[in-house]
């Protein structure tokens, strides 16, 4: 590896070193209030190297990595995202009892994994960033060491652990038949009618990896985990897993299967319009019967990751440029909606009742506004970030002629609609006379995690009003990538 590699992957080395720097500072020192400073200066860094690493890019950097401008994007969006969740496990940890440093240790951990999948074009760094990602998500989501935390924890290793088992068979049939782990190869030696390459076993591996990502995605058929999880995790971990997490795969499954070209392959194709139909009409269905906040924001990821297959589906530029801002919006919105659960949550559970934000518009008009405007956006309402990424996902499908998805898309979001409705007239609506407010929740947000969810706001009706400076990056973006 050259000084230029070593120049190239500065952010994942900067994010390695603040994680052995933080288990240093924990070893030598226990201070809440330092973790954290040693957690966002390491984010810091590793943000403000990617403007400087992508002088150098594009750049191959041994066969495992490439930095290019796809993968600075990503990078910088999962870094930023994880920042805020950082800052927001700050309020919400300041509350909870037994010991809270380590919970920013696998934090980091796990952005370094994310980082590493949207890096990766071979399927040794593939799996390397997946497990570095998973191992950590482990404890994050039993680190409250609550009944369902425990639960969810145990759930989503075992889960984990199958769906790795599927990558790994998959990858080995893939290598046994082409010889290759590299990504960019593989069509390639596809398209090389000399080679003697059996399709079975090539489309049964790519299958079998289809249903190690379809897990980590939780898109249907393999979404069982998600609402245990969700409702069992602490609530900033649970944002974790709904953005960054899944966010990184979409990503490498962008450039995986860009290089690949899914078109090429009927049946690999129908099975992902089968799949995204779905997780976007089981998404919607289920989350109307949905009494917890938790719970029904996890089938309401799962419809979203289903509405992000359509324009994975469809073809051309147009298609990127839809599912990178896409992506951006559901990282603000989501962030936003578990962070204003996060702020309202105190040591003894998570603010996931209906009766914890009946009437909250009453009590604290601020958090009830902002809940609204994220709840909205969810559901693709105009003013909001939601809505420009739901208009560009539809052009992706109609510029494609992909009527199919593009009906069940709009249906289903009408659909998703009523139940964000649902927690929104909760917040608005009168408390009866006699009644009082739950006892549980917080009174006053902690300074922090509402200067976290104000930007998030901010950012929110940004996006959906004056969304070109975004565009013109991403545009730049799909340029290089392509």
């Amino acid at each position: 590896m050259t000084a230029a590699d070593v120049y190239a992957i500065l952010p994942l080395i900067v994010l390695g070193g603040a994680s052995v720097v933080v288990l240093l500072g924990i070893a030598v020192h226990r201070s809440h209030s330092l973790t954290l400073i040693l957690t966002l200066t390491g984010l810091v860094a590793a943000f403000l190297l990617l403007p400087l690493v992508s002088i150098e890019a594009p750049r191959q950097v041994t066969p495992l990595l490439v930095i290019d401008s796809y993968s600075i994007f990503f990078s910088g969006l999962i870094i930023a995202a994880s920042f805020i969740i950082t800052v927001l496990s700050y309020s919400y940890l300041s509350q909870q009892r037994g010991h809270r440093e380590e919970f920013y240790l696998f934090l980091l951990l796990a952005t370094l994994g994310s980082v590493v999948l949207v890096a990766s074009t071979h399927f040794a760094s593939f799996f390397l960033g997946l497990e570095v990602l998973s191992v950590s998500l482990y404890t994050l989501i039993a680190y409250s060491r609550k009944e369902y935390g425990i639960e969810a924890g145990v759930k989503y290793l075992i889960l984990a652990g199958l769906s790795s088992a599927f990558l790994l068979f998959g990858m080995a049939l893939v290598y046994s038949e082409l010889g290759t782990m590299k990504l960019a190869q593989i069509p390639t030696s596809l398209s090389n009618p000399s080679s003697g390459v059996s399709q079975v076993f090539v489309l049964g591996g790519l299958a079998l990896i289809v249903v190690g990502i379809g897990f980590k995605l939780a898109l249907v058929p393999f979404h069982l985990w998600t609402p245990d999880v969700y409702q069992g995790a602490p609530a900033p971990v649970t944002a974790f897993v709904a953005t960054i997490s899944k966010g990184a795969m979409f990503a490498l499954l962008l450039r995986y299967f860009t290089v690949v070209n899914i078109h090429n392959y009927p049946s690999l194709y129908l099975a992902f319009v089968v799949i995204a139909i779905a997780s976007m009409f089981i998404g919607n269905l289920l989350g109307l019967l949905q009494t917890k906040l938790k719970r029904l924001l996890a089938y309401s990821s799962i419809s979203h990751l289903g509405y992000l297959l359509v324009a994975f589906l469809a073809s051309g530029p147009l298609a990127a440029v839809a599912v990178a801002f896409y992506l951006v919006t559901y990282f603000v919105t989501t962030l936003g909606a578990f962070g204003l659960i996060t702020i309202m949550s105190n040591s003894d559970r998570d603010a996931e009742d209906p009766e914890d934000y009946r009437g909250l518009f009453w009590r604290k008009p601020w958090i009830a506004g902002s809940f609204t405007a994220m709840l909205l956006s969810l559901a693709g309402v105009p003013l909001t970030a939601g809505f420009v990424g739901k208009f560009y996902l539809v052009t992706a499908g109609i510029g494609s002629a992909l009527w199919l998805l593009v009906i069940v898309l709009v249906v289903t979001s009408g659909i998703g609609l009523y139940y964000y409705l649902r927690v929104v007239v909760a917040m608005f609506a009168s408390l009866p006379k006699g009644s009082t407010i739950a006892p549980a929740m917080r009174i006053s947000p902690h300074f922090t995690g509402a200067l976290a969810v104000t930007i998030l706001v901010l950012l929110l009706f940004w996006l959906g009003i004056y969304p070109t400076p975004i565009l013109r990056l991403i545009e730049s973006m799909v340029t290089g990538f392509s």
